[in-house]
């Protein structure tokens, strides 16, 4: 075999309901991951119900503004407190009272043990003074939060967490004039796509897929397809072709580049993989931003939000189809290529894949995933 090519991860390790039971626990219970946009709590009281590869978590606003987060679990007997806008009641049971009252207390269920904003018990009935019941032992368990760029990260061992800024790394500073934290969600397209989470990182962080699989990204940036996608310059940005400057069908748009850009991100386009499970791609106009939310070893769910200024939502003629059909398109076209790998290294004869010099940046993924999980992965299915 030529020893231009490097392997990739073993086979099973994109098929294995096994494999993904250990990067749950060594991956996703032990990084920051992203979750949502901070704008989508914008008051106190606001709260989301997240399924998180099994672990249900609640995620609040509480009384003074800030984010919280915990298990989604009461400390007395373990029933969940609140149920998500997906969950629905069995045929034959009946709705509870419960869960998030008012937007001021968590209120199980079960027995009706109350808990304020950050998680503290306030009251259990019948246990009060003269009880020797004290309620301070009993805090729902916590689930870490941050935010950055507008983006809220939870980590699910808050008490073994590095600060979220050690694992952004360099990203911060690469992308330090678009103003991230202050653009808002115009538009929003969620996918089920049928591929692992590991597939569809390493297709989004190679573009020698980009000349056979997107003719309509190849023709506003050639360099796409140019030696197969190699040398791309992705700390500079990757250039349009002459007279673009966006990601839309035509290369431009009535929207205004985002001020303070330098001279090159008005005209280039900026792409980062945040690990485990963000993609950002970056315009001058506007930011396409993917979070991953793996649900089984052969299925992964994205969100995709298309982010914009507040100066140009705020516009009666704010329109963002230009953007979101291109990038439609271009994701569909993504999804459907990694749907077919998927489907494809279920052959039996199928041990690993390649990655050829123009995928380099592949070599990352999977240093990061084997840095995390070898030590804990079955010798046979190495």
């Amino acid at each position: 075999m030529s020893e231009q090519l490097e392997r990739t991860l073993p086979t099973s390790w994109y098929r294995s309901a096994d494999i993904f039971r250990i990067e749950k626990e060594r991956i996703f219970c032990r990084e920051w991951f992203a979750v949502c946009r901070d704008e989508e709590l914008p008051k106190p009281g606001d709260h989301r119900v997240l399924d998180i590869l099994g672990e249900s978590v609640l995620l609040v606003r509480n009384r003074e503004g800030s984010l919280k987060a915990f298990y989604n679990v009461c400390r007395h007997r373990g029933a969940k407190l609140c149920r998500s806008a997906d969950d629905t009641v069995a045929a034959g049971r009946v709705a509870l009272p419960g869960g998030m009252t008012a937007g001021r207390l968590i209120v199980c269920p079960y027995h009706q043990w109350s808990y304020d904003l950050n998680g503290a018990l306030v009251a259990a009935p019948h246990l009060g003074p003269g009880t020797g019941f004290d309620k301070s032992e009993f805090h729902l368990y916590p689930v870490g939060v941050e935010t950055w760029g507008g983006f809220v990260f939870l980590h699910l061992t808050p008490a073994d967490a590095s600060p979220l800024a050690a694992q952004l790394g360099g990203i911060p500073e690469r992308l330090q004039r678009y103003p991230l934290a202050g653009l808002r969600i115009g538009a929003t397209i969620q996918y089920e796509v049928r591929a692992n989470w590991k597939i569809i990182c390493e297709n989004y962080n190679e573009c020698y897929h980009c000349g056979g699989v997107h003719p309509e990204l190849c023709a506003v940036v050639p360099s796409f397809r140019d030696a197969g996608g190699a040398n791309l310059d992705w700390n500079r940005g990757v250039p349009h072709r002459d007279g673009a400057y966006t990601f839309t069908h035509s290369g431009t748009t009535a929207r205004r580049a985002f001020p303070g850009l330098d001279a090159d991100e008005q005209i280039r386009h900026k792409g980062e993989l945040l690990y485990p499970n963000v993609f950002l791609s970056v315009a001058c106009d506007h930011v396409a931003a993917f979070i991953l939310r793996p649900r089984s070893a052969e299925r992964t769910d994205i969100t995709c939000h298309f982010l914009f200024e507040t100066h140009e939502i705020d516009k009666p003629t704010f329109d963002p189809s230009d953007a979101v059909r291109f990038w439609d398109l271009v994701n569909r076209q993504d999804w459907t290529v990694c749907e077919s790998v998927q489907e494809g290294i279920r052959a039996r004869v199928h041990a690993h894949g390649y990655y050829a010099p123009m995928e380099d940046w592949n070599l990352d993924i999977r240093r990061y995933v084997t840095d995390r999980i070898a030590a804990h992965v079955p010798r046979e299915t190495v």
